[in-house]
């Protein structure tokens, strides 16, 4: 029997096809765990609408152990989402988020934990090694440091999800009602006193990255506008250069006109303006629209996900 009304130490984990991680991964989760708080831990496996038999393995961890809790999708919603439903129904004092792909190093917990029992709120992991493709390293570093410059406020470089939270950090963000969803910036807003732990970042055990190219895209343009208004600054500046431009365009015409009476119009440099600002417009286009789209999914007020199975009472 516990000995809180909440478990010391949650550990939230978005699955999807992990059918082959999920035992051994629990099995160290589960020694960790124990070293730590003895029996007053749990762990929320959210699965995000997989196809294998992800769902089948982590029933059978929850039917030999009451403390592993499960959530599954009607659908798959993404990482964010998962995130969010795992946080919303975890009960620990303090929360863990990581995938479940074990390139979060279950060990890096007990540095975590050893830091947030100093007195931190937040402690995060920051990637120092990263052994995937380069393309993979070099976006990354690259989005970082631009969201990084941009950003309204500091957020950490090379920090993915994988993280350490109080619970009055998990309730603090939780509070935020926004759809579009950014976790990690969302927690460097909230502020509190954080801490970082550096750790070498492994490569898959099993099994395909869920985040595609259009995933990941899609994640930082949700990043940019969800915690920088620079892109519509950006807007901006380009319809003033265009402006700006077009000042000698009109001094020429008007000199053509009046002083050398010729004037006229070539092809060629009507294409090229025609063009020049058109190409202006249709990005700022984009730009205002990506924050509308934003603006849009909230006023909608969808579900975040919806929760097809659970053995989570009133689950949330």
């Amino acid at each position: 029997m516990q000995s809180h009304t909440r478990p010391r130490l949650s550990v939230v984990l978005p699955v999807h096809n992990e059918e082959c991680s999920l035992r051994p991964l629990a099995e160290q989760l589960e020694a960790i765990l124990g070293s730590l708080v003895g029996e007053d831990w749990e762990i929320l496996w959210v699965d995000d609408g997989s196809t294998d038999s992800s769902l089948r393995a982590i029933k059978s961890l929850c039917e030999k152990d009451g403390r592993h809790k499960f959530l599954s999708f009607s659908r798959n919603f993404g990482h964010q989402q998962a995130l969010l439903a795992g946080l919303r129904n975890c009960k620990g004092e303090c929360v863990v988020v990581m995938d479940a792909d074990f390139q979060d190093p279950p060990h890096v917990i007990n540095q975590f934990w050893a830091l947030s029992q100093q007195g931190y709120d937040v402690v995060y992991g920051r990637r120092i090694i990263r052994h995937e493709g380069w393309w993979k390293r070099f976006t990354a570093a690259l989005f970082y440091r631009l969201l990084n410059r941009l950003a309204e406020v500091p957020i950490p470089l090379d920090a993915g999800d994988f993280r350490l939270m109080r619970r009055r950090v998990v309730e603090a963000l939780l509070s935020m009602p926004e759809s579009d969803r950014f976790l990690r910036g969302q927690v460097a807003w909230l502020g509190f006193r954080q801490a970082e732990v550096a750790y070498e970042r492994p490569p898959r055990s099993a099994g395909r990255p869920s985040y595609t190219l259009a995933r990941s895209v899609g994640l930082a343009v949700s990043a940019l506008t969800g915690f920088s208004a620079v892109p519509l600054r950006v807007a901006s500046w380009l319809g003033l250069l265009g402006s700006l431009a077009t000042l000698p365009v009109a001094a020429w015409a008007l000199y053509a006109r009046f002083v050398d009476h010729d004037y006229v119009p070539g092809w060629a440099s009507l294409m090229l303006t025609v063009l020049f600002f058109g190409s202006i417009q249709l990005v700022c286009l984009g730009i205002i629209g990506e924050y509308l789209h934003r603006i849009y999914n909230d006023v909608r007020r969808r579900p975040h996900y919806v929760i097809a199975e659970s053995n989570i009472p009133d689950v949330k």
